[in-house]
């Protein structure tokens, strides 16, 4: 019989960010600070076994009864640095997307109207006494938006090829500072160049994001379960954040010709990735 593997694959990417100890209240800080030292932190993995074993339940449970105390880590210059999980958070600002992303059948059938009513109103009584609430990981299905690629550059590019034990890896860091400069930068140029649109609600809306955390952060943009949609060799190949540096210097150089050329590789990339979501 075939080994089956144990591994979960949601093809989602992920922006991160990870804020120093110091940006921490105690007692928080303490628990980050000893969960930093420990040698068996869950990964990413583990928290959506996790999810998707609450669905399981009759009735299904769609977000976490108590919030995770989980986080990534990573150091960087000697500093440590967490991005927390959030699960709970994040499951309820995802039930609340799900309307307009699932025929409403297959919706009543994985999560009836009585628990996502009674879930609505579990987090409009918790978001009244946590107004500034806010997640530290950002999640996007079978695709990179485009505006998370102006927060990063081509150099800080991070390509891992996978193994028999692990998988690949494509991922970007940068610091909160150059990803506040970018986004401030690709703003001035677009709004400049182009009609009002998605690109640039998308970049407004993150820039906001990014200014609610400490300025000594680091910020992640993680392909995530997406490099199992991807081959070895387009992953290789994929430099999606130069395309989309290159496209704003065109558009501030006036040079649409160039500008267009860049897009139209970007579409093509992430055209194939969404259109697997389609596929049987």
């Amino acid at each position: 019989m075939p080994k089956v593997s144990s591994l979960i694959v949601p093809y989602a990417s992920y922006l991160r960010v990870y804020e120093p100890l110091a940006a921490f209240p105690e007692p928080e800080r303490g628990h980050w600070e000893r969960y930093a030292r420990r040698k068996d932190r869950p990964s990413y993995q583990d928290e959506l076994r996790g999810s998707l074993a609450d669905l399981l339940p009759t009735p299904p449970i769609p977000v976490p009864v108590h919030e995770s105390g989980d986080a990534f880590v990573v150091e960087a210059d000697g500093v440590v640095c967490v991005c927390p999980w959030r699960t709970r958070l994040r499951g309820w600002q995802a039930l609340g997307e799900l309307p307009g992303q699932l025929p409403v059948p297959v919706l009543d059938a994985v999560l009836p109207p009585v628990v996502r009513r009674q879930t609505a109103a579990d987090y409009e009584q918790w978001l009244a006494r946590n107004p500034d609430a806010r997640p530290w990981i950002r999640t996007s299905r079978w695709q990179v938006p485009l505006n998370w690629f102006v927060l990063v550059a081509d150099e800080e590019r991070q390509y891992e090829k996978g193994t028999a034990e692990s998988p690949p890896v494509l991922r970007y860091r940068t610091p909160m500072v150059q990803a506040r400069r970018r986004v401030a930068r690709g703003l001035r140029t677009l709004r400049d160049t182009i009609d009002e649109g998605p690109l640039v609600d998308g970049l407004t809306d993150v820039g906001r994001w990014l200014e609610e955390f400490h300025p000594r952060s680091l910020v992640e943009l993680d392909y995530g379960g997406l490099v199992h949609a991807l081959s070895e060799e387009l992953l290789d190949e994929d430099h999606s954040a130069a395309d989309v540096a290159e496209g704003i210097e065109a558009l501030r150089n006036g040079d649409g010709e160039g500008a267009g050329e860049a897009y139209a590789r970007l579409m093509e990339r992430w055209r194939a990735v969404r259109d697997r979501q389609f596929s049987n």
